[in-house]
């Protein structure tokens, strides 16, 4: 029962996933996500309805603009896939209930601010403090506890105080997701910022070994290794907190 209303909410998914990828190019530029219609960015011809299914219309037109076959970025049906698998996730994992919806806003706000982030390097306002907020509300209706303004304000303040120390590693923009992490997450929001840390180092790694002392110069949008570690946190946080204070046991 569970596998089969996550296969179903994957349609709703699709759909948000399609609208996540207008606000990850309309909120940076300042644009409006309601008006205009979406159109090509090459041709700047409107696409029409039946040009414009989620992931299934990409496929039918080969990635590829039907009036000047310009070629589709595949970031749209990647982040339309994403958004559905990780929606889906969500209801398998917490069914129908109050938690797998908090868990969906979670996961849709984590792909556009990491879309947004890869391409312009920023996590606007706009986004991730409403989004903590509402977060944080719904998760207050769930369960009541301090759990979660503490959590958030905790995580909030690591990467605030890391920021500080390391201004060209980290921005202002990371700290307020962390603080999106902590309300939605609790204690296992530590799970979060490990996982993140430790993804992070694998390409600051290798630009070291690359470029060497120039290397440091180099920052590298810190916000999908966040998101990363919130979706692993989501799913298998409590899990690993055990395990990994089971080591020291």
């Amino acid at each position: 029962m569970s596998l089969g209303l996550a296969a179903l909410a994957t349609a709703p998914g699709l759909a948000i996933g399609s609208f996540l990828t207008v606000v990850a190019a309309r909120v940076p530029a300042h644009r409006s996500i309601v008006r205009p219609g979406s159109a090509c960015p090459s041709c700047s011809t409107e696409i029409a309805w039946h040009d414009n299914v989620p992931l299934l219309s990409y496929i039918l037109l080969r990635g590829r603009c039907r009036h000047c076959s310009a070629r589709i970025p595949l970031r749209y049906p990647l982040l339309e896939l994403l958004t559905a698998l990780l929606i889906g996730g969500s209801v398998l994992r917490f069914g129908l209930s109050l938690e797998a919806l908090t868990a969906a806003v979670f996961c849709a706000v984590l792909v556009v601010l990491s879309a947004i982030d890869i391409e312009h390097r920023i996590v606007p306002n706009r986004i991730v403090l409403p989004a903590a907020g509402v977060v944080l509300a719904l998760q207050l209706v769930r369960e009541p506890s301090v759990e979660w303004p503490l959590a958030a304000l905790a995580a909030a303040g690591a990467l605030l105080l890391a920021a500080l120390a390391y201004p060209k590693g980290l921005g202002m923009g990371d700290v307020k997701l962390a603080l999106l992490l902590g309300a939605m997450l609790g204690s296992t929001v530590a799970v979060a910022l490990g996982v993140g840390i430790l993804a992070a180092l694998v390409p600051a790694i290798l630009l070291l070994v690359r470029h060497g002392a120039k290397a440091r110069k180099m920052g590298i949008p810190f916000a999908p290794f966040l998101a990363l570690g919130g979706v692993v946190a989501l799913f298998a946080g409590d899990s690993l907190l055990d395990w990994y204070l089971g080591l020291g046991g």
